[in-house]
């Protein structure tokens, strides 16, 4: 099936899975208190969009400073617990065991030490992202193989050109995926920080619209921040293919 079908075929289910929605609502199945009709999502877009646009910048310029300072701290992290055997040995399993701590239990100690605002929402996104990072690419720099190190070595490379020709392009492919993938956390740190203590944002906005129980605004909301979030996510994938073939 070529890719055109296969876009028309999505294109179609996404319809009908609206269709349906709607018919739902109408009918009486889904209470619209809860669960509003699509068509009500799209007429609470146009009334939401001056009040969401600087909110949503504000949320994903904290997004952005919050993913910067989980990738710089991240990827040197990862690269120095993947080729540090006896590091990686004692670091890595609490890495790991962080890693699999809900996140969202951190959140209400981080608004305690730095209170309401900025830091918190980046803090936050910094500290739901670095993670996944920190274990993609230290597993891809142990992956490594070695007799390319070896063979880099005894034609006379340096250890700057065995790190620029050898490693980085071996490691990039998890490099790029752990990027990815923390693209995402941090979207949902800076979120959940702004639910929780924040006051201004998309995610305040959507605590708001929740608590006084503005169901289209709320879906409405919900649709902007994932549209957008999806585009970022898929730029970085195109970026990732890019940046293979440069490999």
């Amino acid at each position: 099936m070529g890719r055109l079908a296969v876009l028309r075929w999505q294109a179609l289910s996404v319809a009908v899975a609206f269709l349906a929605w709607e018919a739902a609502v109408r009918v009486g199945l889904l209470d619209p208190l809860f669960v509003p009709a699509p068509s009500m999502v799209l007429r609470a877009l146009p009334s939401l969009a001056a009040e969401a646009l600087p909110r949503l910048l504000d949320t994903f310029g904290k997004t952005a400073l919050g993913y910067a300072i989980a990738a710089a701290v991240g990827v040197p992290a990862g690269l120095l617990l993947g080729s540090r055997r006896l590091l990686h040995d004692v670091a890595m399993p609490y890495v790991v065991a962080l890693y699999g701590v809900p996140k969202i239990l951190i959140l209400p100690w981080i608004a305690l030490v730095f209170g309401i605002g900025l830091s918190t929402a980046v803090l936050s996104a910094a500290v739901f992202a670095v993670f996944p990072i920190v274990v993609l690419v230290a597993a891809g720099a142990r992956d490594v193989d070695p007799t390319l190190v070896t063979v880099a070595v005894s034609m006379g490379a340096t250890r700057g050109q065995i790190g620029r020709k050898v490693l980085l392009p071996a490691v990039l492919p998890s490099v790029l995926t752990g990027l990815r993938i923390a693209m995402v956390f941090a979207i949902l740190g800076v979120l959940l920080a702004e639910m929780l203590a924040g006051h201004r944002g998309m995610g305040y906005l959507m605590q708001r619209q929740a608590m006084a129980f503005k169901a289209p605004e709320l879906f409405a909301s919900t649709a902007i921040v994932s549209a957008l979030s999806v585009s970022v996510v898929l730029f970085l994938e195109h970026l990732n293919r890019r940046l293979g073939q440069w490999r």
